[in-house]
């Protein structure tokens, strides 16, 4: 017998209970109307990093596409099946979203993976595969002189979110908007056991600490 996860019928009966009362009127409103974020946040799969709870963001407010490492690939409309290209262009030219934050993280597994060159990329069909597009040909992704083996995993957790904001501009559909001023791309970066957030200062290609400073 198949039974439903225990842990999720809980969680929903005390959603049920506390916060829907509250944001009752709000859903009820969202079903009417549809939903018009103006966020769109891309970011990973990993399970400690949602975009919800760190922007504490209630219903209809963010539009959010999570995969492995948070990346973005190059526009390519081809036949084959492309899922966060889809959901990309939903937000953008259907739900004319204003802002797009590329949310990256620390100890990201697969990033990880693909600096040891280790499991999981070799054993599946997808994963090593999803990786490899974080790398331009002739790219070497290696450990530099005098750099720690955490100094260099963080590096290369910061270098996907300028990767994806990269390749969000080959999109026609983004570049023009960028362009015209009408959508804006940013990064962010979240240290999992501070809880803290850093936000990229396009200026000085730098991540600044979020919490308790204004941010350009």
């Amino acid at each position: 017998m198949i039974t439903f996860p225990n842990k999720l019928l809980e969680g929903y009966r005390a959603f049920r209970s506390n916060r829907l009362p509250i944001e009752q009127s709000r859903y009820q409103e969202l079903s009417v109307r549809g939903q018009s974020p103006e966020v769109m946040v891309i970011g990973c799969c990993d399970s400690r990093v949602s975009p919800e709870v760190i922007f504490d963001a209630g219903p209809g407010e963010l539009f959010v596409v999570r995969n492995i490492a948070n990346l973005v690939p190059v526009y390519q409309p081809d036949s084959a099946a492309h899922g966060v290209s889809a959901a990309l262009e939903f937000a953008v030219s259907v739900l004319h979203i204003k802002h797009i934050v590329v949310l990256g993280h620390a100890q990201c597994g697969g990033i990880r993976a693909l600096i040891d060159k280790s499991e999981p990329l070799s054993p599946g069909d997808f994963i090593g595969k999803w990786m490899a597009m974080f790398i331009k040909p002739g790219e070497v992704v290696e450990q530099r002189a005098h750099e720690t083996i955490q100094q260099f995993t963080v590096r290369i957790e910061k270098a996907a979110v300028f990767r994806s904001l990269e390749n969000l501009m080959t999109f026609p559909f983004v570049r023009t908007k960028v362009e015209s001023g009408q959508l804006q791309l940013h990064g962010a970066y979240f240290g999992v056991a501070e809880g803290s957030l850093f936000v990229l200062d396009k200026q000085t290609k730098e991540f600044r600490s979020a919490a308790g400073s204004e941010l350009p």
